[in-house]
Formats: C-alpha cells, structure tokens, sequence
C-alpha cells in the first residue's frame, strides 16, 4: 500500500510539473510574437525590405498561432491583438493574392476577438493599428473591383474604409462613384457630400450632387449645391453653364440674368453665354438686345444653329412688331426684318437640314413673300423627314 501511494504522489507531480512547463512554453510563444513586433518596427523604420518584414511575420505568426492554441493564453486579448496586427501586415505586403487574402480573413476574425476580449483597452493600440491595415488592405481591395467593373463590391468595402478615414476626400468620392455606378443615389450623395465638407473643390463632384439631387426634385439643393461649387471654383464654364441652365429650367430668369451678366465681364469667349443672354432678352420682349447678344455668339461660332434659328425668331417677331402701328413708314421695316430672317434661317438649314422647325418658318416666311417655287421645294423636303 505504502508503495502504491509513492506512485501516485510522485504520478501527481510529474504530471503538475509538465502542465507547468507548457504554459511556461505558450508565455514564452507569446513572448516571441511580442518581440516579432518590436523587430517589425524596426524593420519597418530602417526601411527594410519586404522579405525580411515577411520573415519576421512568420515567425511572430507561427508563434502567435501557438499561443491562441493555450488554454490559457488563448483568454488573453493579447494573443489575439498582436495575431490581428501580424496577419493584417502580412496582408498588405503579401504579393500573392490568395494568400494576402487568407491574412486579411484571419486578421478580421483575430480583431473581432481582440476587441471582445479587450474589457479594460489594455491592447488598444495593436487594436488600433491592426483596424489601420485591415482597412488598407480593404482600400486595396476594393479599388481592384472597381477596376473590374464589380460596383457592389467596391462600394461595401470603400464604404467600410472611409467611414473609418472620414477625413480622406479621395476615399469618399471613390465611395461615392462606386454607389453611383449602382444606382446607390442616396449612398453615393451621402459620400459626395462628406468629400464636399472636407474642403474637395474639383467641380465633378458639384456637378454630380447637383444632378442627382434634380433627379429626386430637390431642386433648391441643387442650385445650392451649384452655388458652394462656383464659390471655390469661380467663373467655372461647365459649373457656371450647370448652373444657369438650372435656374432656367426653374423658371429663374432674374436669376439667371444676373449670372449671365456678371460671368460674360469675365468670359468673353463664351458662345454659350451669349446665346443663353440673347435667350433670356427675347423673353423678355427685348429684341434688339437679343440680336446682338445672337450675333456676339455667332462671331463666335458663325455655324452656331441654335443661336442662327433664335436670330431667324427675333427678326420675325420684329417684323410683326413694325406692322402694329400701321404706318406706310413701316412697311420697309417689315420687309428689312423678314429679309434678315430668310437670312439667318436659311444659313441655320444649311447647318441642320433635318430639322422641321427651321423649314416651317422658311416656308411661313416664302408664303408671305409669295414664293410658291420655294414653298413646293421645301414641302418636298418635309415629306422626306
């Protein structure tokens, strides 16, 4: 009896002194993938290359893996932080896809861990570092998608990446024309908007904003949105246009005039606006304002139809103007306006031949003048349309 209880006692201890000796074995792995840290900053201060950072990963990896296999150590939010941070690196600087992969899955569900484990924010700056690289490694991942033409996969990872970096004005355009590029409008305006408070001053993403927020009806926001853009991109022509073209489509002519008047003070060469100014004076009757306003555009560009086919209307209703006072005077006026008209809308057929508008007013104009050989010549064109 005596003899079997010497056995066990010293059974007893064996066994106690082994189980020692492997928690003993797991802190000292845990010890080596602490050290795999300090030997990557190193590396990565000195500037060293990426086989060597890899090399000091695997063996922080390899010692990491065997510390999270401890029934101990596997408690500690430690083990899971630095095996977050290591396989994060490792997906970053990895040229092989599949395996960069594999380390940005890891790393995902050893930060899960981390930070569940992570009660008292002992390990918050592996933590914080770790989130870091994974969000790179999403950035990287994403713009590849968007590359390949997969939106929707762009636009969940870059959405994860910049509502962690909101400041980054490229990240969240990005974000945005991936949620553009999927009909993701209310996304995509969210991300627009958040490059547009950072201080973003290229006119696309304006532009962009503008015409979405049009397409829902809000139109104040998008004049708004147009006015922010012509304030920190002044005399803009695509802003500037935009801009005037909404106005118009609102009925905002006053608006729209004063915009006009103060852009062509600075943008003399600007056909567009011209035409647009002429526009706006002949709705509001002033006709010869609008002529040469037409005129300056066709200087411009002598081939310009819309600003040849709005001329060809200005003459026309000048010359109903001059037969409402039914003088005899007049009726030389008439004939010097609708001569100018037959003028200008003949040049804007020579221009655009299809178009039915610019024939009708011809054959108005040949019918008054009792052309019946040109009225016959464009009715055959008619019928060819």
């Amino acid at each position: 009896m005596f003899c079997m209880s010497k056995i066990s006692f010293f059974s007893s201890v064996l066994l106690v002194s082994i189980s020692c000796n492997v928690a003993f074995a797991q802190k000292s792995q845990l010890q080596i993938a602490r050290n795999s840290v300090g030997k990557l900053q190193v590396a990565i201060n000195g500037k060293q290359d990426a086989k060597k950072q890899l090399s000091i990963l695997g063996e922080g990896v390899k010692a990491v893996e065997a510390a999270q296999n401890d029934k101990k150590t596997k408690k500690w939010p430690e083990t899971w932080a630095i095996k977050a941070y290591l396989s994060a690196y490792v997906s970053i600087i990895e040229t092989d896809e599949g395996n960069a992969d594999r380390y940005y899955n890891l790393a995902i569900q050893a930060l899960d861990s981390a930070k569940r484990l992570d009660k008292f924010q002992a390990n918050s700056n592996l933590i914080s570092a770790a989130t870091y690289n994974v969000n790179i490694r999403k950035q990287n991942k994403g713009g590849v998608a968007y590359a390949k033409g997969d939106f929707a996969a762009a636009y969940e990872l870059l959405k994860d990446v910049s509502d962690f970096l909101p400041k980054d004005t490229a990240l969240a355009i990005n974000t945005a024309l991936s949620a553009q590029s999927i009909q993701a409008y209310d996304n995509a305006l969210l991300y627009f908007k958040r490059a547009k408070d950072n201080g973003i001053k290229n006119p696309v993403v304006f532009q962009s904003m503008a015409e979405m927020y049009s397409s829902k009806f809000e139109h104040e926001l998008a004049i708004k949105t147009l006015e922010d853009g012509i304030k920190v991109n002044p005399y803009n022509v695509f802003l500037t246009n935009d801009y005037i073209n909404l106005l118009l489509d609102n009925e905002k002519y006053t608006e729209a005039l004063h915009v006009i008047e103060s852009t062509l003070k600075v943008e003399t060469g600007n056909k567009l606006l011209f035409f647009l100014y002429g526009y706006l004076q002949q709705h509001k009757a002033n006709n010869s304002t609008a002529e040469l306003a037409y005129n300056r555009a066709l200087a411009l560009d002598e081939n310009y139809f819309d600003a040849l086919y709005q001329l060809g209307l200005v003459y026309i209703n000048s010359a109903n103007e001059s037969l409402k006072n039914g003088k005899k005077e007049n009726s030389g006026k008439f004939s010097s306006y609708i001569n100018r008209a037959e003028i200008a809308l003949l040049q804007a057929h020579e221009v655009n031949q299809n178009d039915k508008a610019t024939v009708q007013l011809l054959m108005d104009i040949y019918t008054r003048k009792g052309r019946l050989d040109k009225i016959q010549e464009l009715k055959g064109k008619l019928e060819e349309f």
